[in-house]
């Protein structure tokens, strides 16, 4: 079978660098700074999508072969890469409004790699039930010919609306670092619903480990969100013009 997992996370990388790159130039932000910025990032996302991906099975011979399917390990990762190169050059402005419809539209072609090597979901009855060969890694469901969730067209879709949200809202939102947060929270949430369709496995509670993860942040990001909302950041995005 083709790499189609490696060829679309490419896919991914280059859309959101061209995304970054066209974004930073129309903010004026386009320097070494941010470049260094977008390379601390994908340092970091490629180490953090493997280390976490091997913590779920702590072989070493596995770093390398399963690292790349965690996500939420790529996206701290890439965060703390970019945190890590700021520090490094000395640059100090936010740069996260930079990322974040980069980050939704790579992602939103990355996971077409995913739905094509990896098994969709859970078992489901809904019309829109789909079925992936049996030989598919890790699916038991795919042996029986079980339909089951498309977890990661549910992410395609939503990471497409959050690109097309965050270009609408990019020109209306002026507080620095307010586009980023809300998209983080926005995905944050949705991840943690979606898991419930995943094939992942639980590990307690009926929980699996990536919303254990995201149950730690998910209640700092509603605080944050909160807040920003009483601060009236968000204002331009709700608030409509009276006429006289």
């Amino acid at each position: 079978m083709p790499p189609y997992h490696e060829i679309f996370v490419g896919l991914g990388v280059l859309a959101a660098s061209v995304v970054f790159v066209r974004e930073a130039r129309r903010r004026g932000a386009l320097n070494e700074h941010s470049l260094v910025a977008v390379t601390g990032a994908l340092v970091g996302g490629a180490i953090g999508m493997r280390l976490a991906g091997w913590l779920e099975t702590l072989d070493l011979k596995d770093l390398w072969l399963y690292g790349s399917r965690s996500i939420l390990g790529g996206l701290t990762g890439a965060y703390v890469g970019v945190l890590v190169a700021k520090r490094i050059s000395g640059y100090r402005e936010r740069t996260g409004d930079l990322f974040a419809p980069a980050v939704a539209l790579g992602m939103a072609i990355g996971r077409i790699g995913c739905h094509l090597t990896e098994a969709p979901g859970r078992p489901t009855g809904l019309p829109w039930g789909v079925h992936a060969p049996p030989t598919t890694p890790e699916c038991p469901g795919c042996l029986t010919g079980a339909a089951m969730h498309p977890s990661f067209l549910y992410e395609i879709v939503f990471q497409l609306a959050a690109f097309a949200a965050l270009m609408w809202a990019r020109g209306r939102l002026t507080r620095p670092g307010e586009l980023f947060t809300l998209y983080l929270a926005g995905y944050a949430a949705f991840r943690f619903l979606v898991e419930f369709t995943r094939a992942n496995e639980t590990l307690w509670l009926g929980l699996t480990g990536p919303q254990w993860f995201l149950a730690a942040g998910l209640p700092l990001l509603a605080v944050r969100v909160g807040l920003g909302h009483r601060r009236g950041y968000y204002d331009p995005l709700i608030s409509r013009k009276v006429r006289s």
